[in-house]
């Protein structure tokens, strides 16, 4: 498939410079790019309707951990066939998943959240497509959110396709589970998923309709995203005049099938990511600056 060149040539990388105007520092020492790396973006984006992808690097100001953001531990996650495959797998996810969500539910919303709703009120942003679970972007005040890989406050059997919310599940665990505390040390990773070492004492949730499987209503890795749903985000960029990648590295397919439908209209595409992306060559611009501190500066710029 050929690839559609972007409107401004070839992509422009760049990097945040730490003591320039407008650079701001974060908790995770994330930098702002500087004021005029910024008035370019604003320039290529102004008067457009944005539609814009999250990953991961936008919730860590939140405390939750990125993947594969620098020194992030190295992992193995389950996949959905060793879930399906067995009960100690089933035992040992929802162990973590249990304590992992609860992390999750403390968690508040960020500033770089919060500006990408207003500038959905303001009619700037026409939506947000996230590859996150964990479900700041709605807290945040966002209304209209496509969750690309589903969200930890939803579970699902998958006999008979029951929906429940997290946090009546989180009881039915409690009470199976009353000897059950958070471990002093327990690493929480982006999915939701903590890594325990008591795993197998633990009782797993059932449906209560059917006793069927229960599984929070998240895309394991191997498992595809459904159908409707990527069609959904696919809506989303088709109605819009931009496209803008922020805290993601696109790493996952789904983004860069998203990047390439960008392209493909011949669409600017502007990434904000602290570090490489797969799309790095293939944007419009690529701010290598912190995501919370260039969101909020680019608002800045955009809103009214």
């Amino acid at each position: 498939m050929a690839l559609v060149e972007s409107e401004r040539g070839p992509s422009a990388v760049i990097e945040a410079t730490p003591g320039a105007s407008d650079t701001a520092v974060s908790n995770d020492s994330g930098v702002a790019a500087d004021g005029g790396q910024l008035d370019d973006v604003a320039t290529l984006l102004r008067g457009r309707r944005l539609v814009v992808l999250t990953g991961a690097g936008v919730s860590t100001d939140s405390g939750i951990p990125d993947y594969r953001g620098q020194g992030a531990p190295k992992r193995n996650p389950m996949t959905f066939d060793q879930f399906l495959s067995n009960g100690d797998y089933r035992k040992r996810y929802w162990a973590g998943s249990h304590l992992g969500w609860k992390l999750f539910d403390a968690a508040r919303p960020n500033a770089g959240h919060a500006i990408l709703a207003d500038m959905e009120n303001a009619g700037i942003v026409s939506g947000v497509i996230t590859q996150n679970v964990d479900g700041l972007h709605v807290r945040a005040g966002s209304n209209r959110v496509v969750d690309l890989h589903g969200s930890m406050d939803r579970v699902r059997c998958l006999r008979c396709g029951q929906m429940y919310a997290r946090a009546s599940v989180a009881e039915q665990i409690d009470s199976a589970n009353p000897w059950i505390t958070e471990p002093d040390a327990v690493t929480v990773n982006p999915d939701g998923d903590a890594d325990v070492h008591n795993w197998a004492e633990f009782i797993v949730p059932a449906c209560t309709v059917c006793r069927g499987t229960l599984k929070p209503d998240v895309v394991f890795f191997g498992e595809f995203i459904p159908k409707e749903r990527f069609g959904e985000a696919s809506d989303l960029l088709r109605s819009s005049e931009a496209l803008v990648i922020a805290g993601s590295s696109l790493v996952v397919n789904s983004g860069i099938r998203l990047l390439e439908q960008a392209r493909r209209k011949k669409l600017p595409v502007v990434i904000i990511n602290r570090g490489v992306t797969k799309g790095d060559s293939r944007a419009t611009i690529k701010l290598d600056a912190g995501t919370t501190e260039t969101l909020t500066a680019l608002a800045e710029r955009l809103l009214p």
